[in-house]
């Protein structure tokens, strides 16, 4: 069951916000063509972000201040990457990657929707100035693909439904650590090693049982300013914070059904006539009780899925369409069809679309005939190579890996990146309406 409750958590934080996500690109494109606001909207980036204290800023990178661009990919995206590690360190301990048995076919379809995806990029860049794009086409938007999938509602089995959410976020694990190892710049060793001191902080604080969110967080902002500043992406730092932070309750969860036994049982409950009167209100000793029932439910919950769950609403529906909306912006004019169909565009097409989708297929149909894992339940292979198509729209996290590839090359860079913009939003959009069409013909017409 904690499988379904985990899935049906995933969808209801992730779909309705890729409404909202669509709506933040569709923004950025209107307005980077305007020609009245295009200006705005492209200075509006360079502005500088600083959070003074004294002489030190806190959104400085090497003593110089950070603009609103580098504030929105380097320091929000990092509270995503913050988010994403909670949500895989729940996962690999109660959810679906906690059983090896039935996390292995997604496990592997996610391999080979990264493996294939990045050697047709390679293939096609092969002694290009794109080369080092080769990550961008390897990685699922879970919004958007759990959008698609809640669009044809209740016919979609749900393992399914499960597949892809494993299959998301394992892509979150290999992005993750592809960001790791080829986007980094040169490293201050000293830095790190300051770094890593307190990171050591927060695993004593989890093994000495301290609760205090603020605790872990204000560490973690201090291992995010040494990441920012050591070489490393400070994504990383987010990730590495939400592995260290406590998973067990605050209080023993015998204690805590004692305590709500002891106050249920000494609380006096109103009438019926009291409660039909809208004047009601509760006396003295029973808001006691039910404070202290409040008190103790919110120390059931563990320091993770409590920072889980409020990050959740601020990353999906801030956070996230706030990036969009900063980096989706692409400026067609004096852009060429052939962009499209030539270049680092078709590059990232071709992987999202073909790529993608058959790594995902093929990878699994392997596994399924090797009988290593079942097929889902209640699935076909047509239904699993729909599925799969959906894992090329790789939106978010693709936009940030091109932004690590181009982003510092200069004006070659530049015309790349937007380059790059546009065979994401394209590949993207074939994948999510291929992926919508083949599973409405493929699934079952009833629930």
């Amino acid at each position: 069951m904690s499988i379904f409750y985990s899935t049906r958590k995933a969808i209801q934080n992730h779909a309705s916000s890729g409404n909202v996500l669509i709506v933040a690109t569709a923004l950025a494109l209107v307005v980077a063509n305007i020609p009245a606001i295009s200006h705005y909207y492209n200075s509006l980036w360079n502005y500088h972000v600083s959070l003074q204290i004294g002489d030190f800023n806190l959104f400085s990178h090497h003593g110089q201040p950070m603009t609103l661009m580098q504030f929105i990919n380097d320091a929000l995206m990092a509270v995503f990457f913050f988010a994403i590690g909670l949500e895989i360190k729940r996962e690999v301990l109660v959810g679906e990657l906690a059983s090896v048995k039935q996390a292995l076919l997604p496990i592997v379809a996610a391999c080979g929707g990264m493996i294939v995806p990045v050697l047709i990029f390679s293939h096609l860049a092969a002694g290009t100035d794109y080369i080092g794009g080769s990550a961008i086409p390897m990685a699922t938007d879970i919004a958007f693909s759990l959008g698609v999938l809640a669009m044809l509602g209740k016919r979609v089995p749900i393992s399914l439904k499960v597949f892809l959410t494993t299959l998301a976020v394992v892509d979150d694990i290999g992005g993750i650590i592809v960001i790791a190892l080829f986007y980094t710049t040169s490293i201050e060793f000293l830095l790190l090693l300051y770094a890593f001191g307190l990171l050591v902080l927060l695993v004593l604080g989890a093994v000495m049982r301290i609760k205090s969110k603020l605790y872990y967080i204000s560490i973690g902002i201090a291992v995010w300013f040494l990441f920012l500043n050591s070489g490393i992406h400070p994504t990383i730092a987010g990730v590495l914070v939400a592995f260290c932070i406590p998973a067990t309750p605050v209080t023993n969860l015998k204690v805590f059904i004692r305590d709500m036994r002891r106050c249920l049982i000494r609380v006096t409950m109103p009438s019926d006539a009291q409660l039909e009167n809208s004047k009601f209100m509760l006396s003295k000793e029973q808001m006691n009780w039910f404070k202290q029932i409040e008190s103790a439910s919110d120390k059931a919950i563990s320091p993770l899925q409590d920072l889980e769950d409020t990050l959740h609403p601020i990353v999906d529906y801030i956070i996230v369409p706030l990036f969009a909306f900063a980096n989706a912006g692409i400026c067609f004019s004096g852009m060429e069809v052939s962009a499209l169909y030539s270049g680092v565009s078709l590059a990232i097409i071709c992987g999202l679309v073909l790529g993608k989708c058959a790594g995902i297929f093929l990878f699994s149909w392997a596994t399924i005939k090797l009988k290593l894992a079942p097929m889902p339940e209640f699935s076909n292979w047509k239904m699993l190579a729909s599925v799969s198509m959906l894992g090329g729209i790789g939106f978010t996290v693709s936009l940030f890996i091109a932004n690590l590839s181009f982003g510092s090359m200069g004006a070659e860079g530049v015309e790349l990146l937007n380059d790059s913009k546009l065979g994401i939003l394209v590949g993207s959009l074939l994948s999510g309406l291929l992926g919508y069409f083949f599973l409405s013909v493929s699934l079952p017409k009833k629930r």
